[in-house]
């Protein structure tokens, strides 16, 4: 069978799922060579009084793996709750970890039955203080020297102010970067200082908000352009051994420019990796540069810890949606991360400004919400999950059913896939009984992914795959729903797989009409089409 990978392809495709009864459970479907990610959401109390569309989940869910999620036992519990997407965070990892989690992740996927896509987040660049013996007490007022390694070899200059301590840094160029009155932020924001003056290999700063300085804290210097390379030498071996492991995402911290993606995608090149890319921006030259870095990016991710501390606190939200509505207009993913549950690493409950926060990001048509802390470390690591579900599922149904119109179409088939998204919402509307759907094929994921893109809400895009990265790198964008299939030679054969799979699985019931997207050789030529048939 001819399929999308034929015709409109391109190297870097622009860019939820559903669960089950139980709270987001979404039981694979393994049967007659068909994988499907999931199943959908069903809410039994509200069967009859919404639209078959409404009961389908958009929004996708990463959950970071930790301590509290890591065993088998705990593993299998939270692909079950209804995550599609398992994150690595390689700051807390090592290459031998990476390999045997991975190995962990795919077995208990398999065991279940329910597959998830696994994206790595590479540790990046990082300014850091030095060693400390004890921790220090720092007053407002008090004046602080941060010294680089090449400082031990001169002389300490005199000053009529002496430094309370002195803690070195791991960053050379810090004195030619900074100027003097800028602010450094240290241990993500608790310690903020002035600089007063520097020289070749240290600065000198005056503390201006008080606090406790540990060893090896963070620093961040808003606004500061840094000299800094895109991968560590840790990124680097970290990455070999995801590539090896089967890693389909890699997240990119610190991205600051366009360049930095560049760098990413030769490396995953030259090893021979397919795993897309997802850019983390998380300061002020991520921001400035967001257009071209998200063209050249498969997905980009509102890193809002970092973020937030870069940039003025009260233009995080501004910055957030004028990223989610970049990246939409582009077609591809975004994810909101950091923050969104916190205070569920500790109480089973959230707060109303982390439901209000998560409704947002809904609201938005993000493709997906993220947690962090709450399932690394957190007590109630599957409540979280459970809480952005029902979140989600109470705010989708209120969502305007209106296609993104920022995205430009330009190629035919593109466009193709536009009338298909409307077709299918309008056939879903007319019979909210049946509901309906679109089917395509797809080896690369270009196609799903610009469906996703558009955003047809109410509408599940089914994407039916023969290439088992393809079909876990689907996992991501919102609102596609993918299958493991083998195509058959025979076109017909393969859209009958197809819609026999979906109904068998209970994805659809008979009677609903689907909006089918495939090309087929006619006359020695392909033909792209858009089919209209109806479940038997």
């Amino acid at each position: 069978m001819e399929q999308e990978g034929t015709v409109g392809e391109t190297a870097h495709p622009p860019g939820p799922n559903p669960a089950s009864d139980d709270p987001g459970r979404r039981q694979g479907a393994i049967a007659g060579g068909h994988v499907s990610a999931s199943e959908m959401r069903r809410d039994e109390s509200a069967e009859g009084t919404r639209d078959r569309g409404d009961l389908y989940r958009h929004t996708k869910i990463i959950a970071t793996l930790g301590p509290a999620t890591q065993s088998e036992e705990m593993l299998g519990k939270l692909i079950s709750s209804g995550v599609d997407v398992v994150r690595l965070n390689m700051a807390h990892g090592t290459s031998q970890w990476v390999a045997e989690v991975v190995a962990r992740i795919r077995s208990v996927s398999e065991r279940i039955g329910r597959h998830v896509a696994v994206m790595m987040d590479v540790k990046g660049p990082e300014i850091r203080t030095g060693p400390v013996e004890q921790p220090i007490e720092l007053a407002a007022g008090d004046v602080v020297e941060f010294y680089t390694d090449q400082a031990s070899d001169q002389p300490h200059r005199a000053s009529t102010e002496s430094p309370k301590t002195r803690v070195s840094v791991n960053y050379r160029d810090l004195p030619h970067n900074v100027a003097v009155g800028a602010t450094v932020l240290v241990d993500s924001g608790l310690l903020r200082l002035e600089i007063l003056d520097k020289d070749q290999t240290s600065i000198r700063c005056r503390v201006i908000t008080p606090g406790t300085l540990g060893s090896r804290r963070h620093i961040n210097l808003p606004g500061v352009e840094v000299n800094l390379p895109a991968l560590t030498e840790k990124d680097q071996n970290d990455l070999r051994a995801g590539i090896q492991a089967g890693i389909d995402f890699v997240a990119l911290s610190f991205v600051r420019q366009a360049d930095d993606v560049k760098t990413l995608r030769r490396f995953l090149d030259d090893c021979g990796s397919r795993a897309r890319i997802i850019s983390k921006i998380e300061e002020q030259a991520g921001v400035r540069n967001m257009d071209a870095i998200i063209r050249e990016s498969d997905g980009v991710m509102v890193a809002r810890g970092d973020l937030g501390i870069e940039i003025d606190y009260h233009r995080l939200p501004l910055v957030q949606t004028q990223l989610v509505r970049a990246c939409q207009a582009e077609g591809k993913p975004v994810i909101i991360a950091t923050h969104l549950l916190e205070s569920m690493i500790t109480c089973p409950f959230p707060t109303r400004a982390e439901i209000s926060d998560v409704s947002n990001a809904v609201r938005e048509q993000a493709d997906a919400v993220m947690l962090s802390g709450e399932t690394t470390t957190g007590a109630y690591p599957l409540e979280s999950v459970d809480v952005l579900q029902q979140i989600i599922a109470s705010i989708e149904p209120t969502v305007s059913r209106t296609l993104n119109s920022r995205i430009e179409l330009k190629d035919p088939k593109a466009i193709m896939l536009r009338s298909s998204a409307i077709l299918a919402q309008e056939l879903g509307e007319s019979d909210p009984e049946h509901g309906s759907g679109i089917v395509v094929f797809t080896r690369s994921g270009f196609l799903p992914y610009v469906l996703g893109a558009l955003r047809p809400r109410g509408v599940p895009i089914f994407a039916f795959t023969d290439d088992e990265p393809t079909f876990h790198q689907l996992l991501l964008p919102w609102g596609v729903e993918p299958f493991f299939m083998q195509f058959s030679d025979d076109p017909e054969q393969t859209i009958r797989d197809a819609l026999g799979t979906l109904c068998s699985n209970g994805w659809c019931v008979p009677g609903a009409w689907l909006a089918v997207i495939t090309n087929v050789l006619a006359g020695g030529r392909i033909v792209d089409t858009l089919q209209l048939r109806q479940v038997h």
